[in-house]
């Protein structure tokens, strides 16, 4: 294996769904099923990763996709796509199940297609003057109706109307005999025939994708049924499937993260605090040499008690169980597209080895190369917020510098969690004009089912389809849960967890530290005077942008 990791032997069925924080796992995967403009997107976008969508042609409107068609093609290109780049990790969501989710939804829309194509075929195809005369009134009623100006929505109406009267005109006074004849006649029913049964199918699967949107908001956790996902022989498409699958689920377990200047670490929200603990090593004992440690022994005190973290000794709560890691961070450029993942006999699985990260944490403290951070993550509200507070202990000369960091990354977007919405319009009462009265509109108009139509035959060689109607380019470097969200301090609640987080987080580290620095016979009475500080100075916390340096 060129990157260094083993998918293991056999298939793997991938499962949907996973224990834990379900509502932004299942708010993201939703977006795959969606039916609304493409253009909405981009309300999705926050201050740092902002979604491109490429407009389609002026003239290849038809071709345009739906956001659920254009944000599933998206994610499964850049999350299982051959010699794709690396990804961030999604912290507070399974980005496995959000892929399962794209698959499933455009099986039911290549299955669509399908049957689609055969109708365009049959009754579009083989009837190509009638189908492109009526596929040119469509395509010209659509832009006319999409004016503001009232009267084109007349305008277009009429226009559908005046071609239904010339084509009954022309099927009565017919220019020709024999059998062309009785092909211009097919020529002009067929495709109309050809657009009601289009129209039951589009329906049909309207029905379906609109269900699962709706199911995976309220938390039925419906599942994504992805069979070709299951490899049948070595070396098919769905063993490819499978194995980026499990890269998916490997780089998300990976303990290397990347920091990129003010927009924090990727994946974990920008730093909105710092609290730093620095004093001078002196020996308990005068003229004598305190035991000689290293920034390891220190960690690993603290490791200690960062897990007593969920202990108190009201019965109130408190804290749910953390997830402590040791994390290796690499710097990257603040406008970097891309990141390189750690390789080679050091790394196993994406996952850099507990001897490579104990040498990190020892030596590389000053000048370039990695550093290592311990951090203690929550994933609160349901998937919805993750609070991380990292630690860093680096010695040089004679001083050891404790620093705590905290970062918070907040809500997936309003907008993948919008139910899908009952398609209706206002009207004025026939006899008390001044009230209105809502009327249902179909769940697919006539406009609709021409656009299906028409993309359904391309759907086979997407780069076409894409170049003709666009598509969503993701943001770089590309993680599921950091690209769509927002920041929490918007949400009351969600700001006082995380700037309460900080406090005994930031007692535990400087007790832990203490202990150790004590029983290695160093004069911690400095160190314990500083902490103070730092713990009365906690208490009145407020979030600031940390990682912009006012230089």
């Amino acid at each position: 294996m060129t990157d260094g990791f083993d998918f293991g032997p056999g298939a793997q069925v991938p499962l949907s769904g996973a224990a834990g924080q379900t509502a932004a796992t299942f708010a993201l995967a939703a977006a795959a099923y969606r039916d609304d403009e493409v253009t909405r997107i981009k309300e999705a976008d926050n201050e740092w990763h902002q979604t491109t969508v490429t407009p389609p042609r002026p003239w290849a409107k038809i071709f345009r996709p739906r956001l659920g068609e254009a944000f599933s093609r998206a994610v499964i290109d850049r999350m299982l796509g051959v010699g794709r780049k690396p990804l961030i990790q999604s912290f507070g969501l399974e980005p496995q199940v959000v892929v399962e989710h794209c698959l499933a939804a455009h099986r039911i829309r290549r299955q669509r297609d399908n049957r689609l194509t055969a109708v365009t075929v049959l009754c579009g195809v083989l009837f190509l003057p009638g189908f492109l005369l009526w596929l040119m009134v469509f395509v010209l009623r659509s832009n006319v109706s999409r004016r503001e100006d009232k009267r084109a929505g007349v305008l277009a109406t009429v226009l559908l109307v005046a071609m239904g009267v010339l084509a009954v005109l022309f099927l009565i006074k017919m220019p020709f005999h024999g059998f062309w004849a009785w092909y211009a006649r097919a020529a002009v029913v067929l495709p109309v025939v050809g657009w009601f049964w289009a129209k039951q199918i589009c329906e049909r699967t309207a029905r379906d994708l609109r269900e699962r949107w709706d199911g995976l908001l309220s938390g039925g956790g419906v599942g994504a049924k992805i069979p070709e996902a299951v490899p049948g022989n070595p070396g098919d498409a769905a063993e490819q499937i499978r194995k980026e699958l499990a890269r998916l689920s490997a780089e998300q377990r990976s303990n290397s993260v990347f920091y990129a200047g003010p927009k924090g670490i990727l994946g974990m929200g920008t730093r909105w605090g710092s609290w730093q603990l620095a004093e001078e090593l002196v020996s308990a004992e005068p003229g004598k040499e305190f035991h000689p440690f290293r920034s390891w022994d220190v960690i690993t005190a603290i490791q200690g008690g960062l897990g007593l973290l969920e202990r108190t000794p009201i019965n109130t709560g408190g804290f749910t169980k953390p997830t402590i890691t040791h994390w290796i961070v690499t710097p990257i450029g603040e406008n970097a597209k891309e990141v390189s993942r750690p390789s080679g006999t050091d790394v196993d699985a994406y996952t850099v080895k507990t001897h490579a990260v104990q040498d990190i944490c020892n030596k590389q403290q000053f000048g370039g190369g990695d550093r290592h951070y311990l951090g203690v993550q929550w994933t609160l509200w349901d998937g919805h917020l993750v609070i991380t507070m990292m630690i860093t202990v680096t010695v040089l000369h004679h001083t050891l510098r404790i620093e705590v960091t905290g970062h918070a990354l907040g809500p997936v977007n309003a907008l993948f969690n919008e139910k899908p919405a009952a398609k209706e319009k206002e009207v004025a009462k026939a006899v008390k004009f001044w009230e209105t009265r809502k009327v249902k509109l179909p769940l697919v108009d006539a406009d609709e089912v021409v656009r299906l139509a028409a993309r359904a035959p391309l759907t086979w060689y997407p780069p076409l389809l894409n170049w003709l109607g666009g598509k969503i380019t993701l943001p770089e470097p590309f993680g599921l849960r950091h690209a769509w969200a927002d920041q929490p301090w918007r949400h009351r609640f969600m700001a006082d967890d995380a700037l309460r987080a900080a406090t005994p987080v930031l007692r535990v580290v400087h007790a832990a530290a203490l202990k150790t620095l004590k029983e290695n016979g160093v004069d911690v009475e400095k160190f314990g005077a500083r902490s103070s500080v730092l713990s009365g100075a906690v208490q009145d916390v407020s979030p600031k942008k940390a990682d912009v340096y006012d230089a």
